[in-house]
């Protein structure tokens, strides 16, 4: 089983392939039915959360609050299914966000505070970069659901049809690309974006010199 093989030395390493799965899932669920797509993409959210939350079960503190946020999504998810659809849908994108910012803090400090730089450490920072730009697609996608006409070029539709171009945006945003074809129309989605690109420029400064100073001190230590 490939969630045994999960350990402290590879976790982060699991970790960003099922980020990076979820981002590629959802850019090809919208070749399926409305009906097939909305069902199918929450299955595989699931399946890329537990993945997160097994790579993290080192962790006690997070991995308990992880696992109960896990437990109250399913929960959603399942009462979406069978009914109190509109209820579901309003709380899932916040304990998505909820889950994957959990997410980002267990990773930060495996990443950042470690004594060392591995392969999985590295890998692990590309998690972060990842986990930011999903976290923005959320905070968009729920913005969508109360002013559909917040970001051109995103039609109305569900969240779940929607995710893809949502994480598009926000990665390139993320990147201070700014391609343009899509763009905030309301100051609250404005606020939103550039609030992201001042991320995106202090992610890179932040983990980068953490990440070479670590390996510095940690080269100095060796050869001392």
């Amino acid at each position: 089983m490939v969630l045994s093989k999960i350990n402290q030395q590879n976790n982060l390493i699991y970790l960003t392939l099922a980020l990076t799965a979820l981002l590629i899932s959802s850019a090809i669920m919208p070749m399926l039915s409305d009906g097939v797509l909305d069902t199918m993409f929450k299955a595989f959210i699931a399946i890329t959360l537990s993945v997160c939350l097994f790579s993290l079960r080192f962790d006690k503190r997070w991995f308990r609050l992880l696992l109960s946020v896990l437990v109250i999504w399913l929960a959603l998810f399942v009462l979406g299914t069978f009914g109190a659809r509109s209820f579901s849908e309003s709380m899932i994108l916040p304990l998505t966000f909820l889950f994957f910012l959990g997410t980002f803090r267990a990773i930060a400090r495996q990443v950042l505070f470690s004594n060392q730089v591995t392969t999985n450490q590295i890998i692990g920072s590309v998690a972060l970069f990842l986990l930011l730009g999903l976290m923005w697609a959320l905070a968009y996608l729920f913005l969508l659901q109360f002013s559909p006409h917040a970001l051109s070029g995103i039609p109305e539709q569900s969240w779940s049809a929607n995710f893809s171009a949502a994480a598009y945006f926000s990665f390139i945003t993320l990147t201070t690309l700014g391609y343009g074809d899509i763009l905030p129309t309301t100051p609250i989605a404005q606020v939103i974006v550039y609030l992201e690109a001042i991320t995106g420029v202090f992610y890179m400064a932040i983990v980068v010199s953490s990440l070479v100073s670590t390996h510095i001190e940690h080269q100095g230590k060796t050869n001392g």
